[in-house]
């Protein structure tokens, strides 16, 4: 038992135990050290990614992920919002720079766009740059997070990899998606609980927690993903974005993975596995 008569739990239960060693408690000191203000798209890609090979996780969808991340990015600091008259277009209320170079492009490409589109055609528009992937790593490679590396694939074809360096940001994400989901608690950070409700969309949870404790959390992450534990302006949020219960709809399916990797040819060569 704990202070007060509150019994402390283990946490550490709710993690995988696997050779990447992604879930080490880290020592407080440690994260607050390496606390850096990441965007949302910038940690999904962490989840993404293994640490230790810096490649994503074979069938991942992780791409329409962090699109949908950047579009509830702009949601959560008011750039954007929902027209539910019309359709739910999406148009642009505030065109000010938020300081992360991929983040302003889209915020001006919703803004310049001669036509308003839905939520989900901004998806699958920004999903569809092939370099999302790598201009998000290298965002992260520039803070001190990822080292930019290259490998070989069938040592024929050279590929990007993003082995993590300083695993201190994901460490401290992870804390919170761990108290967000596997506590009661009524009072979460609206960024965690977006986070946590875009990375369940797109089956990243995994790669963090044990499946079947995530299966026992089910309708706890319902509850997230309909913004019943935060407040009102949030939920709103939560519930435009690709990331709700339905959000497996902004999705396409697709049962392959694709490896974008570099060739000494100038187009990029697709490897379908």
């Amino acid at each position: 038992m704990g202070l007060g008569g509150f019994a402390f739990v283990d946490m550490r239960e709710f993690t995988r135990t696997d050779e990447l060693d992604r879930n080490v408690q880290p020592k407080k000191e440690y994260v607050m050290a390496n606390q850096v203000e990441l965007m949302l798209h910038e940690e999904l890609l962490l989840l993404a990614l293994r640490d230790k090979e810096g490649t994503i996780a074979r069938g991942s969808m992780h791409q329409y992920t962090m699109a949908g991340a950047i579009l509830a990015e702009l949601l959560l600091r008011t750039r954007i919002r929902l027209d539910s008259r019309k359709g739910k277009l999406i148009e642009v209320v505030n065109p000010s720079h938020l300081g992360n170079p991929l983040v302003d492009e889209c915020l001006h490409e919703v803004r310049d766009a001669k036509r308003r589109k839905t939520l989900k055609a901004w998806v699958a528009r920004f999903a569809s740059n092939r370099k999302l992937t790598q201009r998000v790593a290298e965002r992260l490679c520039e803070q001190g997070i990822l080292r930019a590396d290259e490998d070989k694939i069938l040592l024929i074809f050279n590929r990007k990899i993003y082995p993590e360096i300083n695993p201190g940001p994901e460490r401290e994400m992870i804390e919170r998606l761990r108290e967000a989901i596997f506590t009661e608690s009524m009072d979460i950070d609206p960024r965690t609980a977006v986070l946590a409700s875009l990375a369940n969309s797109a089956d990243l949870l995994a790669q963090a927690f044990d499946k079947k404790a995530l299966r026992q959390r089910k309708k706890r992450l319902g509850q997230i993903a309909a913004g019943e534990v935060v407040g009102k302006a949030v939920q709103e949020s939560i519930n435009a974005m690709p990331g709700g219960v339905d959000g497996g709809s902004y999705y396409p399916r697709r049962h392959h993975h694709t490896v974008f990797v570099r060739t000494r040819f100038p187009s990029v060569v697709g490897v379908r596995c």
